[in-house]
């Protein structure tokens, strides 16, 4: 049996939930049970408040955890970076109100900044050779400006709406963070060998984001210039039609490219094209 931990509520959890669905492990839905075993894998779910996640893992009580880069980093726990999981993405900024004119990093200097996060925060601006006074809060970080609590913030930053809605300007991004999967430093065997099917899964998962599965027909002698543009993940799989001189290809595209590879296929001759979707991929 392994024991991961996750956060309890919030987007993360969401994320995270959704991995471990679409992993196939069957977690049974409590809302009040802090511990749960899942159904079909040796696994048990331990929630909790994501700032706990990483010094957890680092104990022992939990031996691998589900969390964002921000708190790992923050906490600065001996714990090992196992996989980037490339969601719950978000970036820790600096803001301050928006009427204020920003002249550059040295325009901290003397500050006092609100945050949720000192030690990222000092940090930082020890790098940056700027001295400011650091105010924890925990919570509601973007109200203290309007409260003259501080001069300015360094939070958590997604889309930037709360930032607007609170009169505030996003003026240097510090760092980058998305969910992370840790684990404790001293896993026996067992407990890697099912941290290695998790993680086979996770990757399965994970390759096959964004990615579509897209059929068509060409004529055969346009064949070499189709493949030309299809960004396979080898090479596309090509079979003859019962039409003498057309053939069917298959091929796998990043959803990023889709419709511009999709018009140069259409120019070049293909056509009764489908896509579907890929729920796993393994590599």
């Amino acid at each position: 049996m392994i024991r991961i931990a996750i956060q309890s509520k919030g987007r993360l959890n969401e994320d995270t939930m959704n991995l471990l669905q679409e992993a196939g492990i069957k977690i049974p839905s409590s809302k009040r049970t802090l511990l749960v075993e899942a159904s079909n894998f040796p696994l048990e779910v331990l929630y909790l408040r994501d700032d706990d996640i990483p010094q957890t893992v680092a104990d022992g009580v939990a031996d691998i955890g589900i969390v964002g880069e921000n708190e790992f980093v923050e906490h600065g726990v001996d714990a090992d970076i196992i996989s980037r999981l490339g969601f719950s993405k978000c970036r820790l900024s600096l803001a301050i109100p928006k009427h204020v004119e920003y002249t550059g990093i040295d325009w901290f200097n003397g500050k006092k900044i609100a945050t949720s996060y000192p030690n990222i925060l000092r940090h930082y601006m020890r790098e940056k050779e700027i001295e400011l006074d650091v105010h924890v809060i925990q919570g509601s970080v973007e109200i203290a400006p309007g409260i003259d609590l501080a001069d300015g913030i360094f939070d958590i930053v997604s889309s930037g709406s709360t930032l607007v809605s609170n009169n505030l300007k996003e003026v240097e991004v510090v760092m980058k963070s998305e969910a992370l999967l840790i684990g404790n430093e001293s896993l026996n065997e067992e407990k890697r060998e099912l941290l290695r099917e998790l993680l086979f899964r996770f990757e399965s998962v994970k390759a096959a984001d964004d990615k579509k599965y897209v059929l068509m027909n060409a004529p055969t002698d346009k064949i070499p210039e189709i493949v030309g543009v299809l960004p396979g993940i080898k090479s596309p799989t090509v079979m003859p039609l019962a039409t003498e001189g057309w053939s069917s290809i298959h091929t796998v595209l990043d959803e990023k490219r889709f419709w511009e590879i999709i018009g140069q296929l259409k120019r070049l001759g293909a056509e009764g094209i489908l896509v579907l979707p890929i729920e796993k991929m393994i590599l």
